[in-house]
C-alpha cells in the first residue's frame, strides 16, 4: 500500500510544549496510509540572505525532508498574538533562495492549542497568510483553535475522550485535503 509523507512541523521548542504533545497525539487518528515525520527546527540558524549560496547543514536537511513531504502539518502555539519566531524564522530559510521555495503546492493543514480561550486563532491566521504568500494549499475548513484544558489529552498521551470527535473530524478533512491536493494523489488512487 502507498503511503502519504506527512511532514509535521512544531512551532514550539518547550520541552513540555502542549502543542508538541498535540503533534504526537492527532498524528494517532490518521489512516495506517498515513506516515509522520517531525521535521526539526530548533537548530536552524537565523535567516541572512548573505547565506542563500551557502546555506547550513541543518537548513538542507529541513528543505530536503520538506520536498520530499506530500503534505504538511504546521501545530503552533501563539505568541503576541502571532507566530512564534522559530516557526517565521523556518518558513524564511524554506523559501530562499527566491526561485527555491520548498513550500510551494504542499497541501497543508494547521493545527494549534494554547491555554488562552480563543486557542491560537491569531497565530493561524498570520500563518496562512505567510504560506499564502509561499504559495501553500491551506485546509480552509474546519478550523480547529484549541483551548488547553482537563481531558484534551488522555493518560496515555492520546487525544482525550471527549476531544477525540472533534478532532478525529478535523483529521478526517484533513486527510481528504491532502488527497485532493497532493502532487502523488494520482499514484494512489
Amino acid at each position: 500500500m502507498s503511503t502519504y509523507q506527512i511532514g509535521v512541523i512544531v512551532g514550539s521548542l518547550r520541552r513540555d510544549s502542549f502543542n508538541q504533545k498535540l503533534a504526537t497525539a492527532i498524528v494517532k487518528l490518521a489512516p495506517a496510509e498515513f506516515s509522520f515525520n517531525q521535521i526539526q527546527i530548533r537548530d536552524l540558524p537565523l535567516y541572512n540572505q548573505d547565506d542563500d549560496e551557502n546555506q547550513a547543514a541543518s537548513v538542507i536537511r529541513m528543505k530536503t525532508e520538506i520536498s520530499k513531504a506530500d503534505g504538511l502539518l504546521f501545530v503552533t502555539p501563539e505568541y503576541n498574538r502571532s507566530i512564534p519566531g522559530v516557526l517565521k524564522n523556518a518558513l524564511d530559510h524554506g523559501s530562499r533562495p527566491h526561485d527555491q521555495n520548498v513550500w510551494t503546492g504542499k497541501p497543508a493543514g494547521i493545527l494549534g492549542v494554547s491555554i488562552g480561550s480563543a486557542g491560537t486563532s491569531m497565530a493561524q491566521q498570520h500563518l496562512r497568510n505567510v504560506l499564502s504568500f509561499l504559495d501553500v494549499a491551506v485546509l480552509r475548513q474546519p478550523e480547529a483553535y484549541i483551548q488547553h484544558r482537563d481531558g484534551l489529552f488522555a493518560e496515555d498521551g492520546t487525544i482525550g475522550e471527549r476531544s477525540r470527535p472533534f478532532m478525529q473530524n478535523w483529521m478526517d478533512h484533513y486527510v481528504a485535503w491532502v488527497k485532493q491536493n497532493s502532487s502523488c494523489s494520482d499514484e494512489h488512487f
